[in-house]
């Protein structure tokens, strides 16, 4: 039963929750380059563009971190330690509305695809059911 326990913390307690917890992760120290540059008056892209290379460099990963999942890095360091970087929540909205952005043009430009293909059709073949 015991071994049942422990195996199910160590499943719980992966390296990318336990990232935000650790102060010298690059999720922590990403989320302190952003919140300072915030606090200090940056805007978003600056803060951000540094936040990233930051993270980038310093993860042990095999793979390239993407921004998206750096976002999510960042947003669980501070979420996890509050404390830590207070007055750093009311940014965390900045490190996803570009990808809320970039979704919605990438719709829009499908929308503009597909109605340029239509506009080759007759009104009665677009009405025709």
């Amino acid at each position: 039963m015991t071994a049942v326990l422990l195996t199910a913390a160590a499943i719980h307690s992966a390296p990318a929750a336990r990232g935000a917890d650790n102060p010298s992760s690059p999720a922590a120290k990403g989320a302190q380059v952003y919140c300072f540059m915030r606090n200090s008056g940056n805007n978003h892209e600056v803060s951000w563009l540094a936040a990233y290379a930051l993270i980038k460099r310093q993860s042990a990963s095999l793979f390239k971190t993407s921004p998206e999942h750096a976002a999510v890095m960042i947003t669980e360091a501070v979420v996890q330690n509050p404390g830590t970087f207070p007055d750093c929540g009311k940014y965390l909205g900045d490190l996803y509305a570009s990808a809320v952005q970039e979704q919605q043009e990438q719709k829009q430009q499908r929308e503009a695809d597909t109605g340029s293909s239509s506009g080759s059709q007759t009104r009665s073949e677009r009405y025709a059911y």
